[in-house]
């Protein structure tokens, strides 16, 4: 009986032990969720440069005279009066400077964005204020 006693206490033991160690098995001493988590690095915010303003658009047109650009809107209508034109297209934006405005369609401008200092004419249309983006 002193047997049967014994192995009665060490099967109730067993019982016992058993949900506390399957229990232990889940517990994870290094607690990720109380650790506080790095930011992965990130590239520096790098401000891009503003556009020039005032600017000539690639396709504006640049004429060395006003009456370059006279020709210019004659070659371009099919009118009389045309004949060769001392002008360029614009291929890049191109700060300017205006100088004079002789209406919408003609400002006198001097180009700023190079070491050119050329003075020339054009039919662009040039706001007073840059275009909020």
């Amino acid at each position: 009986m002193r047997a049967l006693g014994r192995l009665r206490w060490i099967v109730l033991c067993l019982a016992f032990a058993l949900p506390a160690s399957a229990a232990m098995a889940q517990i994870s001493f290094d607690a990720p969720g109380f650790l506080p988590k790095k930011p992965k690095p990130e590239a520096p915010a790098v401000k891009a440069k503003p556009p020039p303003w005032p600017r000539l658009d690639p396709g504006a047109v640049l004429c060395r005279t006003p009456e370059d650009l006279v020709r210019l809107a004659a070659n371009r209508s099919g009118g009389p009066g045309g004949g060769p034109a001392n002008c360029r297209i614009i291929s890049r934006p191109t700060a300017i400077e205006i100088v004079h405005r002789v209406g919408p369609g003609r400002t006198e401008v001097k180009v700023t964005g190079g070491t050119s200092g050329e003075t020339g004419w054009t039919d662009a249309w040039l706001p007073a204020k840059p275009p909020t983006p």
